[in-house]
């Protein structure tokens, strides 16, 4: 380890980055500009991380967010003055609202050169608004020991910030006079000789966030009360836990001792380690639809798992419902969107269910002796799965609606599958399928749009086994500028695109029966040639002909690179292909 003392600034970042490389920093996202000079160079020098230059911002804020969604830790971005950290925003929005821990680093005019048109400066201090875990406007850089001991555990703070108690994005400012190239500055050479880096640094070291402490009584309490309820409902929604086998078989324990069946959301990990689970439902947006059956199911009691499912017809029933409810969310947010008479406990089912063997509770039990609230769950699921299943093995041309389908019992074991916003994530949570596969799936579901959505999916699959994205044409064309990061990428990320032309979530929608404006100003037809597309960045692209061509395109995924498989379809006929299946559903219910 060696600061660089050629002048202040290069002092000044290289104690920044030797700091957040002792606490656990791995990836840094560097974007070009001249007032950043000092931090690009420094992250550069830096060895014992990996710093990815980018151009577009917000492609690099996405790239960002997806390595720190798949790792859990921080990653830096590093931008410079003016507009090009406005371009973060969509992107500190998304990790501000789906809790992922970003460190967002705006180098800064310094104050004489504010507000006197200097040339790109703007008003960067709290310009994430109120989205920031925390955010500060650093002093300018000093070499004095006190200033950078400041900075030392500003970033120390920052760090910690960024993760506990809920993780996010935190916002630190950073104003920086020239010069701003590596120029040699004698003074400050000479501070190298009496500065004793190992002992300015010896106190750093990766740090975990912070927990708290369970009462056992009080948990206790709370396991019984449910007990005692026979007409109960565990929901699962959305969650990316960091062990989710630990997850799924904390799940299953508690459905186990309860004799509950649980909801679970398809971007929930559950429905891809089924096998330990064999009380899940995945068909409810779909039962739910018939009015015999939402009645008869009506809970008495209900666990939500954090955040709700997608699914507006199970929010729409459990308002109509009013049962006793549960929220186990450890963030520290409302996730209560249906604004109920909840119970909020702070703890995740794993935590909870781990004090099972410790409480005198009653044995679990099979499902198979459930009572008859769960069974009749049960018996409704496996029929709508059979009419499913049924419908989509006799469906041979190319269709939307069965892609997600497909892909749940096709992809290799353990992939990782980003799902993009608008039609693709409903698609995974109505069609499906519970399996024992691993997939991985991962999601923007924080402010749900479709921006960053390449950007995102390459960040996760950056230095990960090979992964697959699966996302509609107009997401896709929203962040073409993800393509320049496949340069300093590395991976393979097979990309999925269901090319109908526009927006097809829009067919299910009232407006689509007003046209115009429907076409024009809803669907937003885009006329793409994917194949141009793709040759324009040099990656790979094939049109899929067939399910069989699908398929076997994703038996053995490549190791490297990316690709595009481009898969045509008509939204029209896909709407009427769902409304078919919903009927047919309720003749088999």
């Amino acid at each position: 380890m060696s600061l660089d003392f050629r002048n202040i600034n290069t002092l000044w970042s290289s104690v920044l980055t030797e700091t957040l490389s002792r606490l656990g920093l791995a990836t840094a996202i560097v974007c070009p500009g001249s007032r950043s000079g000092p931090l690009a160079v420094a992250f550069a020098a830096q060895a014992n991380l990996e710093a990815i230059p980018v151009l577009d911002e917000r492609s690099a804020a996405f790239f960002a967010l997806g390595i720190a969604r798949r790792s859990g830790l921080p990653v830096v971005l590093v931008c410079t003055s003016g507009t090009a950290g406005a371009n973060f925003y969509p992107a500190v929005i998304e990790a501000a609202a789906s809790r992922v821990p970003l460190l967002i680093l705006t180098a800064d005019r310094p104050p004489e050169l504010r507000d006197c048109h200097a040339g790109q400066a703007i008003d960067q201090v709290k310009l994430y608004g109120h989205y920031p875990r925390w955010q500060v406007e650093l002093a300018l850089p000093d070499s004095q020991p006190t200033m950078l001991a400041y900075l030392r555990q500003t970033l120390v703070h920052a760090w910690e910030r960024s993760q506990w108690p809920v993780a996010g994005p935190v916002h630190l400012n950073i104003p920086l006079r020239d010069p701003l190239a590596p120029v040699t500055d004698p003074a400050t050479e000479a501070l190298a000789i009496d500065f004793n880096a190992e002992h300015f640094f010896a106190h750093l070291y990766p740090r975990s966030p912070a927990t708290t402490a369970l009462d056992p009584q009080a948990l206790k309490s709370w396991l019984q009360t449910w007990q005692t309820c026979d007409r109960g409902l565990i929901i699962a929604g959305p969650a990316q836990p960091s062990a989710p086998e630990r997850y799924c078989e904390a799940v299953a324990l508690l459905a186990r001792n309860l004799s509950w069946p649980v909801l679970a959301e398809g971007l929930s990990p559950l429905r891809n380690w089924a096998d330990i689970n064999p009380s899940l439902i995945a068909t409810y947006d779909l039962l739910l639809r018939h009015p015999d059956l939402t009645a008869q199911l009506q809970p008495q009691q209900v666990i939500c798992l954090g955040e709700l499912p997608t699914s507006k017809v199970l929010r729409a029933w459990l308002i109509h419902c009013q049962p006793q409810t549960w929220i186990l969310n450890s963030t520290g947010q409302n996730v209560d969107a249906l604004h109920s008479r909840a119970i909020h406990l702070s703890i995740q089912v794993e935590a909870l269910t781990s004090h099972l063997k410790l409480l005198e509770l009653q044995p679990p039990t099979a499902p198979s002796s459930w009572p008859p609230y769960a069974q009749a769950w049960l018996t409704a699921e496996q029929n709508m799965r059979t009419t499913i299943n049924s419908a989509m093995q006799q469906q041979t041309g190319l269709l939307e609606s069965k892609v997600a389908w497909l892909l749940s019992q096709s992809l290799p074991a353990g992939t990782p599958l980003f799902i993009a916003n608008s039609m693709p994530i409903r698609d995974v949570e109505y069609f499906w399928q519970p399996g024992r596969l691993r997939v991985q799936p991962y999601f923007n579901r924080g402010a749900n749009g479709i921006d960053g959505t390449l950007s995102t999916a390459l960040g996760i699959s950056h230095h990960q086994p090979s992964s697959v994205l699966l996302t509609g044409d107009l997401a896709l064309l929203h962040d073409t500028n993800g393509f320049l990061l496949r340069n300093h990428w590395q991976g393979h990320l097979t990309i999925i695109v269901i090319n109908n032309n526009g927006g097809g979530i829009f067919q299910m929608l009232p407006i689509v029966g007003f046209d115009p404006p429907f076409l024009n100003y809803f669907q937003t037809p885009q006329y793409i040639d994917f194949q141009q597309l793709a040759s324009t960045y040099g990656i790979g692209w094939e049109k899929i002909q067939s399910w069989q061509h699908l398929t076997s395109c994703l038996r053995d995924l490549p190791a490297r690179g990316i690709r595009i498989l481009e898969l045509n379809c008509n939204g029209q006929d896909d709407m009427q292909w769902r409304k078919r299946l919903l009927d047919q559903g309720a003749e088999a219910i």
